[in-house]
């Protein structure tokens, strides 16, 4: 392998330890060719790169890209899958230790778990976790049940406060009634009062008119004594 094409192969390397939250190595003794093509094939559609590079590359990578917990996971041949971030890693763990089961080959050593070391056998519990999309569902529920809780309790008093202020709300209109009913009642008694006060004013007429009818009468003799000085 010519200088220039090893200088890639770290390069790439060191660029997928940077950007691969996750990624998971084995020992790929005793695969033929087809199954780890078929392999790759495989771990795609899930979210990740098998690949299988010298150690000696690899490790260069490693010490440049700052992973120093996957250096001792790198004794003879191995082959890493690089998880990217949309990927499902509990999906390419359990298609790994399918692989190792089916073929009594392919050895598990371990991984990292977004700077995580993880041993052979936290890589076998990964396996056995449900995929992305259930789990998610899963701490969805846990969240949400309990918020369902806590809604349902802090709603009841709010049902039963609701609950007071329409009765007292019907209360009052049933008390607007009774007065609306005893409001007539006292408008019924203003005409009599009317009544009463333009009789009152009828009987103080006529002494009004006798006081200016005794008026005129009162000047008579003036005038008839005027007449007699004249005589």
């Amino acid at each position: 392998m010519l200088k220039t094409d090893k200088e890639r192969i770290v390069a790439e390397l060191v660029d997928d330890l940077g950007t691969a939250e996750t990624l998971i190595v084995a020992d790929y003794r005793g695969l033929t060719n087809k199954q780890l093509e078929a392999l790759r094939d495989q771990l795609i559609p899930l979210g990740a790169r098998f690949r299988i590079i010298k150690n000696t590359l690899t490790r260069r990578a490693a010490e440049e890209a700052g992973a120093e917990a996957l250096l001792v996971m790198l004794e003879g041949p191995t082959a890493i899958a690089f998880i990217e971030s949309s990927g499902d890693p509990a999906a390419v763990a359990k298609a790994l230790a399918a692989i190792a089961k089916e073929s009594n080959v392919l050895v598990l050593r371990g991984g990292i778990l977004e700077g995580k070391q993880l041993s052979a056998a936290e890589i076998e519990q990964l396996a056995t976790l449900p995929p992305v999309d259930i789990l998610r569902g899963q701490l969805v529920g846990a969240i949400v049940a309990p918020l369902n809780a806590l809604l349902g309790l802090v709603s009841a008093p709010l049902r039963d406060l609701h609950g007071l202020v329409t009765a007292r709300i019907e209360q009052l209109e049933a008390q607007g009634e009774v007065v609306a009913e005893a409001a007539p009642a006292e408008a019924a008694e203003e005409p009599v009062e009317a009544e009463e006060a333009s009789d009152e004013d009828a009987d103080d007429q006529p002494v009004a008119q006798e006081a200016s009818a005794d008026a005129p009468a009162e000047k008579e003799p003036e005038s008839e004594n005027e007449g007699n000085e004249e005589e």
